[in-house]
């Protein structure tokens, strides 16, 4: 079909989901797990396929049976396609569709996160056709185009059970009405409205009309939600074992897998209905051959009454016989007497007449004979036929018996003609089972009337069901425009998007692509990042609401305390503010940390900086504090006691969730919490993301922000459409009865845009929640303290004052058992002389002292070279371990791998705190700062000032020598210049367009426009300095 032959907007549509293929395949993904593969070799090679064989240390589980993405390690171009295979001796054959060369030295495989995308695009190339899957006209509904019809079902209660005595409020009933009657509806449902029961009443009327149901949703979470309540509705209905609903996918939800799983899993309604196709066939094989009996039995007592029949006539004839050769025999007899007779008295042949008289006798004895002979034979004849009527009367007593006990079995059995009609009955029954069984998976399906399914599962999947007349698109706020226009297309009669255009949206990559340009991003955010309500006209660019008769918007919330939902209006709903219809009370314990529905906790007094944005050590300790607080007043378990009985809704997941915008938090809480509670629990803390569809009694939103020189991206959208106010919205509304809000106040007061969502937020609850500051958490101490504190108070993260950090780390590193590690980029002479005294000491205990600091030839001169390794020099001579680090700028203390010190402590420069400290004592946050210092390290060698102006550079104590030592790039490299490269004394970065002004006012950038890079002097601007625009 050629571009111009395509329905509109197709074309629009493709171009889109092949710009999220290109994202996709030229995204660096720093965060997707990959497999190292080295020393490949060439091994085959045909026109379009170059088969590898590489090395792998170590192959990760989630690459098993993928598409996968391949690229040289030290690329920066697109990723190839490929697929692997992990062969038994550990090596991976890698087919690539691109010639890598030869030997490759190293490289990188990556899940290929674009191949469903890849089949979107085959989807939307084939709509259109003749006998394709996708009805445009019903597409079309969902981007605003044709005149659908619209109306209200006047007597729902026909095919809703129980309609007048359910408790819908007029917003829900009129939803469900009007989906009815309608060939599209628009149903918008902010958090809390009740729309799963709305869509769940959908579905159900829909199915009651004869309708084919399609439900489909963007997580297998969602759609596990939403079909849990569609078989509540259904399970009632006959066929519902059979495969009324049915969930096409795996299913996630433990819930839903607990209560109707061997209902709705098809695979496990297979197997139920194989066994149910067994059952029917032995028992339609026993009725065939009872049947089959039967008839055998009619067939004896037809064959025993003939033989019968037969049997008697031939008695009859052989007692005949016998008596008419009786008679023969009397008669013969009766003649030869006569003859003897004659003969006796005729005496001798004397006289006249003697020849007459001779001739007489012999005539006579000539008759005896044969009169003898006439007896004799009917003697033997008598004989026989006597014996033959014997036997033939001992034979129709046989038969009689026989035929008297076929007639008793055959007391009750249909006729001999029933019988055969029956037969041939169960023979075709026979017959339809075992092709039913040969077909069981398309037996299944043939069952359904209501699947449930993913959006990607749906618009990638050749057919999911036989005949869709309906399609219910729900959470349609985060499917994505392409998306969200295949799956209505695959309706025959309606469609139903329901959703919340300002929670969650899509993810898409496309808009953001800075390799892309201004005109393709703008098409991807168009065409591809547009949820179905924007592309239906329904919302406006600005996020405000239109009225249309396509859009019933639910107006009620049951979830939310009111001062949580007034919260959210304010952020989320300001032009449809949400009314509550729940009764303002808590379902945890009485307890006066939380005692009022929303709270504010100020970090900003606290702050510690950090060079990161995305986590916030402070913040962290006043959560860990929170929940230390709620498990010491009851309402959450304490340490290790989740092995211990605890009633339903009283697990800490029952009542808790810890919500941060940025994994690098989430994952600092969940080791903090993981220590709090003595084991980690699933669900407790993560991303916003995970969060949406949940809700918790006590939800706390830690904004993670303050430590970094921004709030970073998640807080720079603004508009009741953006990003930023989407997932606040999710954030916030997750609370049912308590919503604390972790924040540095015055940092984000200081970033946000005037304009802000995020602004909103805080403007909101400093008027209107109840106020905290950190310090009322986490206490602030003195070092004369630690002393008297008792194991749980020293177990307590706390603020040191920058006067008393000094003394604190004395004790801390004074009561040292295991190990004390230091990481200091610099070291100065006083503080290491200060310093080495009370190290050697611990170190002559047999405490393992290890310092990491940089290596000597990262100083700036020869002089400054030899500075350094004499302080490294002291501190050896003193019993310390020194390891270098290339590029350092972490400033950490950790003691026996418990204690860690974090803020702006150069314990061996002459720099030390300037501002509060923190001490915590937790392994978990020790393991965690360990663990990213580890991963810190760069894949380009350490850069070299004295090489990039020209001096010398030298080890002493260290790795190697400087002519081994690394190389700087120059611009006739033909890597080209990277950011982190020094090329003439430039330090290049990596800077975004929305930071460039900050980058020249705060570092004095210059735009380099032949390598398409912001650098700066090397000589004048420390890398630690220009750290955040730096890999």
């Amino acid at each position: 079909m050629t571009q111009t032959e395509r329905p509109y907007p197709v074309t629009e549509l493709l171009a889109a989901v092949r710009a999220e293929i290109r994202t996709e395949r030229r995204d660096d993904a720093k965060d997707a797990e990959k497999a190292d593969i080295f020393h490949g070799r060439l091994v085959s090679a045909t026109e379009g396929r170059y088969e590898y064989l590489f090395g792998c240390r170590k192959w990760p589980r989630s690459l098993d049976g993928t598409p996968v993405l391949v690229r040289l390690s030290h690329a920066r171009g697109p990723w190839a396609t490929a697929e692997a295979s992990r062969m038994p001796d550990g090596k991976v054959r890698l087919a690539v569709s691109e010639n890598l060369g030869q030997s490759i030295d190293n490289a990188q495989l990556r899940k290929d996160d674009s191949a469903g995308l890849v089949v979107l695009a085959e989807r939307l190339e084939a709509a259109g056709e003749a006998e394709g899957p996708v009805r445009i006209e019903s597409a079309g509904w969902i981007v605003g185009q044709g005149t659908p019809v619209l109306g209200r079902e006047s007597d729902p209660a026909r095919w809703v059970a129980d309609w007048h005595a359910l408790k819908l409020n007029p917003r829900q009933r009129q939803a469900v009405e009007r989906a009815l009657a309608s060939q599209v509806l628009f149903l918008w449902g902010p958090p809390g409205t009740g729309k799963t029961d709305v869509v769940g009443h959908i579905v159900e009327g829909n199915f009651r009309q004869g309708h084919n149901v399609l439900f489909l949703a963007p997580t297998k979470v969602a759609v596990d939600q939403a079909l849990e309540r569609i078989c509540d509705l259904l399970a009632g209905q006959e066929g519902f074992a059979e495969g009324l609903v049915q969930r096409g996918g795996d299913i996630e939800l433990p819930s839903l897998r607990e209560r109707y799983g061997d209902y709705v899993d098809t695979a496990r309604i297979a197997t139920r209905v194989s066994a149910r196709l067994d059952e029917a066939l032995t028992e339609t094989a026993d009725a065939l051959g009872r049947a089959r009996t039967g008839l055998g039995l009619h067939d004896e007592a037809r064959t025993l009454e003939e033989r019968l029949t037969a049997d008697r006539a031939a008695w009859k004839e052989a007692t005949a016989s016998a008596v008419a050769a009786e008679q023969e025999k009397l008669r013969g007899e009766a003649d030869a007497a006569g003859l003897r007779l004659s003969i006796s008295q005729a005496g001798a042949p004397t006289g006249p007449f003697a020849k007459r008289k001779e001739a007489r006798l012999a005539a006579w004895r000539s008759d005896l004979d044969r009169a003898v002979q006439a007896a004799q034979n009917a003697e033997y004849l008598g004989v026989a036929a006597g014996r033959q009527a014997q036997e033939l009367a001992a034979r129709i007593g046989e038969v009689s018996g026989r035929l008297a006990g076929v007639r008793q079995k055959l007391t009750g059995l249909p006729s001999f003609a029933e019988l055969v009609r029956q037969a041939d009955g169960l023979q075709k029954q026979a017959d339809e089972l075992n092709r039913q069984r040969s077909r069981i998976q398309q037996t299944v399906r043939s069952r359904c009337r209501v699947m449930g399914a993913t959006v990607a599962k749906a618009v990638q999947s050749r057919k999911l069901l036989d005949r869709v007349d309906v399609v219910v698109i729900d959470e349609a706020g985060m499917v994505d425009l392409p998306s969200a226009w295949l799956a209505a297309g695959l309706a025959g009669k309606r469609v139903v998007v329901a959703g919340d255009f300002r929670q969650l949206p899509a993810v898409t990559k496309g808009d953001g692509d800075r390799k892309a340009t201004d005109e393709e991003r703008a098409h991807s955010r168009h065409w591809a990042a547009r949820d179905a309500f924007h592309a239906a006209g329904l919302v406006t660019e600005s996020g405000a609401v239109r009225e249309d008769p396509r859009l019933v918007a639910l107006d009620t919330q049951y979830r939310m305390r009111g001062p949580i939902c007034e919260l959210v209006n304010a952020v989320a709903y300001p032009d449809a503010p949400l009314a509550t219809g729940r009764a303002d009370g808590s379902r945890i314990p009485s307890n006066p940390l939380v005692d009022v529905p929303v709270i504010l906790v100020d970090t900003s007094k606290q702050r510690i900086a950090g060079p990161d944005y995305r986590a916030n050590t402070v913040n962290e300790a006043v959560v860990h504090e929170l929940v230390r607080g709620l498990q010491y007043e009851g309402v959450l378990p304490g340490r290790k006691w989740e092995g211990t009985d605890l009633a339903e809704g009283e697990r800490a997941t029952d009542r808790l969730a810890v919500i941060a915008p940025y994994r690098a938090q989430v994952k600092a809480l969940k080791g903090s919490l993981t220590y709090r509670f003595g084991e980690e629990y699933e669900g407790l803390v993560d991303t916003i993301h995970r969060f949406q569809g949940s809700q918790r009694p006590i939800v706390v939103f830690d904004t993670a922000v303050g430590a970094g020189k921004d709030p970073g991206i998640f807080y720079s959208g603004t508009g009741l459409s953006s990003q930023t106010c989407r997932l606040l919205n999710v954030a916030l509304s997750r609370a049912q009865d308590h919503l604390i809000v972790v924040a540095d106040v015055e940092h984000l007061r200081r970033h946000l845009a005037p304009h802000s969502e995020a602004r909103v937020m805080l403007d909101h609850l400093e008027s209107r929640a109840q106020l905290m500051s950190a310090d009322q958490l986490v206490p602030t101490r003195d070092a004369a303290q630690l002393s008297a504190l008792s194991e749980e108070e020293l177990a307590r993260p706390a603020f040191f004052p920058a006067d008393e950090v000094y003394k604190a780390v004395e004790w801390d590193i004074a009561r040292a058992r295991t190990s004390i590690e230091i990481y200091c980029p610099f070291l100065d002479p006083q503080p290491v002389h200060r310093w080495s005294a009370l190290l050697g000491e611990r170190a002559a205990a047999g405490v393992r002292v290890v310092v990491y600091t940089r290596a000597p030839e990262e100083q700036r001169d020869a002089a400054g070279t030899d500075r350094h390794q004499q302080r490294i020099d002291q501190l050896r001579a003193a019993g310390c371990e020194v390891d270098f680090r290339e590029r350092m700028h972490e400033k950490v203390l950790i003691l026996d791998s418990a204690v860690l010190w974090h803020g702006s402590l150069n314990l061996l420069a002459n720099a030390g705190p300037t501002d509060l400290m923190m001490r915590f004592t937790d392994p978990a946050s020790c393991e965690q700062v360990s663990r990213v210092i580890d991963r810190a390290r760069k894949d380009r060698a350490a850069w070299n000032p004295q090489a990039a102006t020209g001096g010398e550079g030298r080890w002493h104590g260290g790795r190697g020598t400087a002519d081994a030592g690394p190389s700087v790039p120059t611009a006739a490299d033909p890597v080209g210049i990277r950011p982190g490269d020094v090329v003439n004394g430039r330090l290049y970065l990596k800077v975004a367009y929305n930071e460039k002004d900050e980058a020249k006012r705060s570092l004095g950038a210059r735009w380099d426009k032949p390598n398409g890079l912001w650098y700066v002097d090397a000589a004048r601007v420390p890398r630690d300095q220009a750290a955040r625009w730096l890999p």
